[in-house]
């Protein structure tokens, strides 16, 4: 479990509707953190079905999911679950904040 925040991008790289990506400092995991509408969500940024990059695929802001470009599986970016096959398994949420005019996020798992 990592302590440390890691920086993804300042407050106005992410717009309502976009997603950025970074890899926390200490354990490495990839993370993707979504703004929807404002409010910002981090998961882990891998397919729990393939281990791919979601952040490679379709954000659908309206819906707060995002879909795999893989396989198709989508996930719900407020909490990690799946919503379709061939996923069933959620992805890991992560904590996220606003602080010192950036977005910050940590893989917060034991």
């Amino acid at each position: 479990m990592s302590e440390t925040w890691t920086f993804i991008c300042s407050n106005e790289e992410l717009l309502p509707g976009e997603m950025k990506t970074g890899f926390d400092e200490v354990t490495g995991a990839p993370i993707v953190v979504f703004n929807l509408d404002g409010e910002l969500y981090a998961l882990e940024d891998q397919c729990t079905h393939e281990e791919f990059e979601l952040s490679s695929g379709e954000l659908d802001a309206d819906e707060g999911s995002i879909e795999c470009i893989l396989h198709g599986a989508r996930f719900d970016v407020r909490d990690g679950r799946a919503l379709c096959a061939p996923a069933y398994t959620a992805v890991p949420k992560f904590p996220v904040k606003r602080e010192h005019g950036g977005i910050w996020s940590r893989d917060d798992r034991d």
